[in-house]
């Protein structure tokens, strides 16, 4: 019980019980006629790589997918820019200044989140850090790892997304 129309009953301008799904994608009161749809929430990753060539990975302090592997990011918040919200979630985690940034690719995910499913375009970054002294665990986050591109364990990385932006970087490393 996670999809939108399982967990949204009422309607958010008038409390209706009215408030009927549309298409799998939008809500619409039969009262007061609001239209509501289900959009992607913006979230950012980030492909940071030491001077070795690994890939840092982040390992999830919380649900949902606690204790398993993860880029360093987040959700983008209303008003800011991906690339600033790349910079201040690898900040928040990791106590890293990002030196450099260009975006690679995005894809498509579901992330379940106290018992509701937000459809989410997850943005994966490569990101420079050229100074590691600093980095410890913060926020959400409860360890890292330096992880070899041809050693990552795709079992053990939490969501589709993340797998893909992982893939899609190692796969296209000359992009």
């Amino acid at each position: 019980m996670t999809a939108p129309p399982k967990v949204i009953k009422y309607c958010p301008r008038c409390g209706s019980a009215n408030f009927v799904p549309q298409d799998g994608k939008s809500f619409k009161c039969k009262d007061c006629k609001f239209h509501f749809f289900v959009n992607s929430a913006a979230a950012v990753a980030a492909i940071i790589q030491n001077d070795k060539g690994e890939i840092l990975l982040s390992v999830r302090g919380i649900e949902p997918n606690i204790g398993m592997l993860d880029l360093p990011g987040g959700f983008v918040d209303p008003g800011e820019r991906a690339e600033s919200a790349v910079c201040r979630e690898i900040m928040e985690e990791l106590n890293l200044k990002v030196d450099e940034i260009r975006f690679l690719a995005s894809f498509p995910n579901e992330y379940v989140y106290s018992g509701y499913t937000v459809y989410t375009c997850d943005m994966g970054f490569v990101c420079k850090v050229s100074d590691f002294s600093q980095m410890r665990c913060m926020d959400d986050i409860s360890g890292y790892l330096f992880v070899a591109p041809d050693k990552v364990e795709y079992d053990r990385i939490c969501s589709n997304s993340i797998k893909q932006i992982l893939k899609f970087y190692i796969e296209d490393a000359s992009m």
